[in-house]
This record gives C-alpha cells, structure tokens and sequence, in this order.
C-alpha cells in the first residue's frame, strides 16, 4: 500500500513523492476527480488556461489553474483531494502559480469565492488575498472577488 501523500515540505518542487508541474495530456481524470467539474469545462479550462497539478505516485492529488489578461492574473480551480489537506500542499501549488504568475509580467492577482467556502476564505486571507469589495451572484449566492497585489 503506498501513501498518496507523504507529509509535504514547503519550498520545494520535488521532495518525497509530490510534484507540482504543468497539466499534461493524460492528467483529466485525476484533474476531474480533485474538481467538481465535467469534462468539457475542463478540456475548455486546458486550452484556455495555465493548469498547474500536484502529482504524487502517478496520481493526481491537486490542481490549480490561472489566466493572464492585460498584466491581471485570475485564479480558477484551486482544489486537493481530501487526503492531501492539511499539509502544505495547496500552499504550495499557489505559490507556484503565483510564482509562474509573476514571470508572466503579472503584477495583480484575482479570484472568486463563496460564503460557504470558509476554510477556502481563511486560506486565501492567510497568503494575501483580501477581498476587493465586487460581488456577483453565482446560483442564488453572493459571489466575493478576493485580489492580491504581486510584488
């Protein structure tokens, strides 16, 4: 039996049995199985965006994806399999978008968030995300723009 997650180490690309690299052809069903998405949102979301997955053991145990319009990044999809929480991951795979945003000329950083998502709000305000006051509607909820200034 082997573990899917080992305990994650912060700063580092590779260490142990995770490895946080660009989305290739063959990671979909691991993609869909972090999300709560269908394939065809997501064939759009690999052609449109800049997918990121933490892989771990030939398994895909996180993702996260941006786009880059005008020097703004928008962050989408952000999202570790349940067995994988807690350890410094999800940090882990936004510091590499971050990072991946940043020498793509990015200077601001957007993302969209709903009340019910509390651990995602605390996580987004623990790494510098605020919110930037714009609220949409998304099914029946309110809809909240976090932002972030890169340095």
């Amino acid at each position: 039996m082997h573990q899917l997650c080992p305990p994650w180490h912060p700063n580092m690309q590779n260490l142990g049995q995770i490895l946080i690299r660009p989305a290739e052809v063959g990671d979909e069903h691991g993609i869909l199985q972090c999300l709560a998405a269908d394939e065809a949102a997501l064939a759009k979301r690999l052609q449109r965006m800049h997918v990121l997955v933490a892989s771990s053991v030939g398994e895909i145990a996180g993702t996260v994806a941006a786009s880059l319009a005008d020097g703004e990044g928008h962050l989408r999809g952000m999202a570790v399999l349940p067995e994988c929480r807690g350890n410094g991951l999800a940090a882990e795979l936004l510091f590499a978008i971050e990072r991946w945003l940043k020498d793509h000329d990015c200077r601001r950083v957007t993302l969209d968030t709903t009340l019910p998502l509390h651990a995602a709000i605390r996580f987004y305000e623990k790494n510098g995300y605020r919110r930037s006051g714009r609220i949409a509607e998304f099914f029946g909820m309110p809809l909240l723009e976090y932002v972030k200034e890169l340095a």
